[in-house]
């Protein structure tokens, strides 16, 4: 009979080779752990559709709301900026509303609050893809999405709705 080399051990040192293997898998699966990070701040809250009626109570005015902004139909909790976003702050025009035309022009009028994004340029376009992941996405959670995204006007679902044929729609920013 041919004799394999894990019988040429004692038989304690199998199960010791075999539980060091273990041991070592363990390691590099928490190592690989400890690499893997979230990209994006998860929602405290649980994610929902808010209409423009609804967007319009988180602009910042009242002391125990928090403060939402929209963009590109994603809305983003934005009260721990609240300096920049909350009452008389410099960038409240944005809040309570879908701000993706303001944003991607760096403009606070009142005319480009809004998020038709219509006659914009790539370079415009390509600024409010890199604000949208670089700023927001990282800084603040998601906690729903415009109801206009996958709405119609009625309040029926859109049954054209196709994200990925959205402009500039990327599927991370579903998440």
């Amino acid at each position: 009979m041919k004799e394999f080399p894990h019988q040429l051990l004692p038989k304690s040192e199998p199960a010791m080779a075999i539980s060091a293997v273990c041991v070592l898998f363990l390691a590099l699966c928490a190592t690989l752990a400890e690499e893997v990070k979230l990209k994006y701040k998860p929602a405290t809250k649980p994610v929902r559709l808010f209409t423009e009626e609804e967007l319009k109570r988180y602009d910042g005015s009242q002391e125990d709301q928090p403060i939402y902004l929209a963009i590109k139909g994603v809305v983003f909790d934005v009260t721990t900026g609240k300096e920049f976003y909350g009452k008389d702050a410099p960038y409240n025009a944005l809040v309570g509303k879908d701000s993706t035309r303001a944003v991607a022009k760096m403009s606070l009028d009142p005319a480009d609050l809004t998020s038709d994004t219509s006659g914009l340029t790539e370079e415009q376009l390509e600024s409010l893809d890199s604000i949208f992941e670089d700023t927001y996405k990282t800084k603040y959670p998601i906690v729903g999405y415009t109801a206009s995204r996958i709405l119609n006007e009625d309040g029926s679902p859109n049954e054209d709705f196709k994200p990925e044929d959205q402009p500039h729609f990327q599927i991370k920013d579903e998440f």
